[in-house]
């Protein structure tokens, strides 16, 4: 039963889109908050978050590429949310502790 009504989340969230949200799992049940960080949305190029968002904390290199069916992914760590990119556009964002 848990797991339809994560997979039925999971779908929302993906139909939503455009809206921030985060996941949360609490005495393994799974929530969903607004998400109050500011972070890049998906597609924006690594420049366009550079200038808006600033220099990363840590910039993680790129890990698989060299096929269409394992394309580079790499992370960029700020205060407060990582972004991970695929090639120089961002696929997602989420939030940290840090």
């Amino acid at each position: 039963m848990q797991t339809r009504i994560l997979a039925a989340l999971l779908c929302g969230c993906a139909v939503a889109g455009s809206a921030l949200a985060d996941t949360v799992v609490v005495n393994d049940q799974v929530r969903v908050r607004e998400s109050q960080v500011d972070r890049p949305k998906r597609g924006v190029t690594m420049s366009e978050v550079e200038k808006r968002f600033g220099a990363p904390v840590a910039r993680h290199p790129a890990v698989g590429g060299g096929s269409p069916q394992r394309p580079p992914i790499t992370r960029w760590d700020y205060n407060g949310f990582s972004v991970f990119f695929e090639g120089d556009r961002v696929i997602h964002s989420v939030v940290t502790n840090g």
